[in-house]
């Protein structure tokens, strides 16, 4: 496969298996058939990767910061946002441009001990993140159903078999279902703002950056805590994949439009996860901090308290679905960038039910073993140690990205401008200090 154009040569092994070749090129894509359907056929890997974005581990961040100050830190949920739309547009084109994802791209270009260790941190972030949404999941099973967490976690393991099943009948099934559970998610918390009623005009104040968020040290931290949840490192990896999925042209017209394409559906996305991680932090400022339940910074509290002080008996039932919704979502997106990881990284194939029971399993056993010992509080605790785990990774993900991006013998003509190269390190730089920070600051 050609990098930029037929006299461009390969900075990459050719003999190197795709993790994805056999959806690679899978969706077609019509020619000439004008700009809205085409972007309905790019339509997919964006609210694939926005999943990664409102997963249960952003919950815990957007209530806590909601309950305790109020609007004020919309505006670093917004900044986050617009953060996870340029790595994102970054992780795309280099899908896209090179034709190979952000594993397979580390592993060309690193030593093989480097590339190992680069692997074994993306495995780690990986199941950390697998963690929260196992989590989130049993929680969301328990605070429905009254299921005891343990039994949340076994049934919530169950979903590998249907992922098993669905991706045999093509990868735009996965796609689907994906999206009706984002709207769902979507649905839920538009019926929890209507009742809460925030103040608008508050609302769109928090938008807006203060100094306050660096200046006072809890909201700083929360705000930290905000950045450390949004950006995922496994959504780099997935989405440097799955972009391939589309057969446009393997030439550079082909490329600019698929980015372009890509692009737009992933900015839509990720705005969409901009949508319920603010709502998050709106129903909670409206609901608990103006009613003096400014301490509230667990799910699980959050549920009980949403129908007494709203005065309506659907709100704690519809948070309950949008968790359920979030953590089977976010199961199936993390499951598939597990398997991208590892056969991109290593270059090897696994059938894909051993690379999901694998998966399923480094999830499951720690939160099985620790909601065991010590029931629900235990496994709130260790859904925010996923978030710091996820942290800890996060940089070494990014600056790879940024690094081949730059690059012009890997990119040719896609290469980063000028402009784009600065904000990108800029960028970097900032996620690595602050999560840097974060993870310092709670090991202290």
């Amino acid at each position: 496969m050609e990098v930029t154009n037929t006299s461009t040569k390969h900075w990459y092994s050719e003999d190197a298996a795709s993790p994805m070749a056999d959806v690679q090129g899978s969706v077609p894509v019509p020619v000439g058939q004008g700009f809205f359907r085409t972007l309905r056929a790019y339509a997919g890997p964006g609210l694939m990767v926005a999943v990664g974005y409102m997963d249960p581990g952003n919950w815990a961040t957007d209530i806590a910061g909601g309950a305790r100050f109020g609007y004020q830190l919309l505006s670093v949920v917004l900044i986050s946002n617009l953060f996870a739309i340029l790595l994102q547009h970054l992780a795309l084109k280099l899908g896209i441009a090179t034709g190979r994802d952000l594993a397979q791209a580390c592993r060309d270009h690193f030593s093989r001990p480097v590339g190992i260790g680069l692997w074994l941190l993306a495995e780690i972030a990986i199941a950390a993140c697998d963690l929260a949404e196992v989590i989130g999941s049993a929680i969301a099973l328990n605070l429905l159903f009254g299921l005891p967490i343990t039994v949340g976690v076994l049934i919530t393991a169950l979903d590998a078999l249907l992922l098993l099943y669905l991706q045999n009948k093509g990868f735009q099934i996965l796609e689907r279902i994906v999206a009706g559970l984002i709207f769902l998610i979507v649905a839920c918390f538009g019926y929890e703002l209507i009742v809460s009623q925030p103040v608008m005009a508050d609302v769109a104040a928090g938008l807006i950056p203060r100094s306050a968020v660096i200046t006072d040290p809890g909201m700083l931290y929360i705000a930290i805590g905000i950045l450390g949840a949004t950006v995922m490192p496994h959504n780099l990896y997935l989405h440097s994949s799955i972009v391939q999925t589309r057969d446009f042209g393997r030439n550079d017209a082909g490329r600019k439009s698929a980015i372009k394409f890509a692009t737009i559906d992933s900015t839509v996305s990720l705005f969409l996860a901009f949508f319920i991680n603010a709502a998050i932090l709106v129903l909670s400022a409206a609901t608990f901090h103006f009613s003096g339940n400014q301490q509230v910074a667990d799910i699980a509290d959050a549920h009980r308290l949403l129908d007494p002080i709203l005065g309506v008996k659907l709100a704690g039932i519809l948070f309950a679905v949008a968790l359920l919704a979030s953590g089977q979502n976010s199961t199936l997106t993390g499951t598939l960038a597990g398997q991208i990881v590892m056969e991109g990284f290593l270059n090897i194939r696994l059938k894909p039910w051993i690379r999901r029971l694998v998966t399923r399993l480094v999830a499951i056993v720690p939160a099985l073993i620790v909601a065991i010992l010590y029931g629900e509080r235990g496994t709130a605790e260790l859904l925010v140690l996923s978030q710091v785990i996820l942290s800890l990774q996060l940089s070494f993900a990014v600056i790879p990205l940024v690094q081949f991006t730059s690059d012009k013998t890997k990119m040719g003509r896609f290469v980063n401008p000028v402009w784009l190269k600065v904000l990108s390190w800029a960028v970097a730089l900032i996620i690595m200090g602050l999560n840097g920070y974060l993870l310092w600051d709670t090991i202290a």
